[in-house]
């Protein structure tokens, strides 16, 4: 959800793929996806004797107004950064305004190179992060981009062997699937930069946001009533963020990169990183834009590939992961290829108007072995 001013999507040619390079330590297996005609990605995490499978898929959103609208998101998969086997890189931008593709193309490519830049990034994940943000939001400043009115959210994973650091910076989100007895449980990674969270609406009033919905500032409802339920109830006409004197930005979210307007009244690009130890029950996670997650709750998100999750079991025997169904009581990782048949069928059948959305599935690492976990 961006601003008023229009938050569609990424392009969904090459220019979103990222460079092929961003691909080229992954192993290929099984058959192409529907959509993106991309084989199914296996990369090695060979200090804790783990592979990651993982596939991608953006989509613009359906605009019955507007057939030709071109898709703002964009994404970035990077393995191997710095030339370590153990660390790789997922991220989704979701641009807004006028530039939005622009924003969040030029944001895809810099933040992974500053951070494969930098030579505190292993040892300190989180400072490297912040860092990045600050410098890439700099340097898009300084671009020949306009984004006065214009920016990215960013939701990005970064996977060092056996543990995840998600930064996020607006209203994009990560979720991983948890499994608990015979259920599948989603844990939300990230929290989403809204005035809904009391902590971010408190910050950018002192900053002198005025925060209201649409029906607010145009003058249908009374703006003194400063109470919003939360996105799901209220997500057709959220709080934004507004200067004290005009009609703009109108942003849903608080932080963002680029959106220099929006600055000014508070917006920032720090990012919030939170750190996970993957577990044998954790089974896969997606990295997503709000044009997934306005729409669809993350416990939704997660239900769509979880019964394949809950149903496949992996074996691996030196060779590249391979799935087969079987009827019993082991569990482990769907494959990404089941997992984006059901997400597509999914989001389809939502009808997404007014929507855009990028997402990767990222079924968590699986050692070497088939997983077997109790409760099936």
């Amino acid at each position: 959800m961006g601003c008023v001013h229009g938050k569609c999507c990424s392009r969904y040619p090459s220019s979103t793929d990222g460079d092929s390079k961003d691909y080229h330590e992954a192993e290929h297996v099984g058959n192409k996806h529907i959509l993106t005609q991309r084989s199914l990605e296996i990369i090695p995490v060979p200090s804790h004797n783990l592979k990651l499978q993982y596939s991608v898929l953006t989509q613009r959103g359906y605009y019955p107004d507007s057939p030709d609208k071109e898709n703002q998101d964009s994404f970035c998969i990077r393995t191997q950064i710095q030339g370590n086997p153990n660390m790789h890189f997922f991220g989704v931008f979701d641009g807004h305004g006028v530039y939005g593709a622009e924003c969040s193309n030029f944001v895809k490519d810099r933040l992974v190179e500053i951070l494969a830049d930098d030579p505190s990034l292993l040892n300190d994940p989180v400072k490297a992060y912040s860092s990045a943000f600050l410098r890439m939001n700099s340097e898009l400043h300084s671009s020949k981009i306009d984004d006065t009115m214009s920016g990215t959210t960013a939701i990005t994973v970064l996977v060092i062997g056996d543990k995840i650091y998600v930064a996020n910076v607006g209203d994009s989100r990560a979720v991983i699937a948890v499994k608990n007895g015979n259920r599948i449980i989603a844990e939300d990674l990230s929290n989403d930069q809204t005035p809904f969270r009391k902590d971010e609406y408190d910050r950018v009033k002192l900053c002198g946001a005025r925060v209201l919905s649409v029906d607010q500032v145009e003058g249908y409802k009374d703006p003194d009533i400063q109470l919003w339920d939360d996105e799901e109830s209220q997500g057709g006409d959220p709080p934004r963020l507004w200067v004290q004197n005009g009609m703009y930005p109108g942003t849903a979210f608080t932080r963002s990169v680029g959106d220099s307007t929006a600055e000014t009244i508070g917006v920032i690009v720090d990012p919030e990183v939170s750190i996970v130890q993957l577990m044998p029950n954790h089974l896969f996670f997606v990295v997503a834009s709000d044009g997934v997650f306005e729409f669809l709750s993350s416990q939704a998100v997660v239900d769509m590939p979880g019964v394949d999750a809950m149903d496949a079991t992996v074996e691996v025997n030196g060779n590249p992961m391979s799935s087969r169904r079987k009827e019993n009581s082991e569990f482990s990782i769907a494959s990404g290829s089941e997992i984006y048949r059901s997400m597509r069928s999914e989001l389809s059948d939502q009808q997404l108007s007014a929507s855009r959305s990028a997402a990767i599935v990222v079924p968590s690492p699986s050692h070497q072995r088939s997983l077997e976990l109790d409760g099936g």
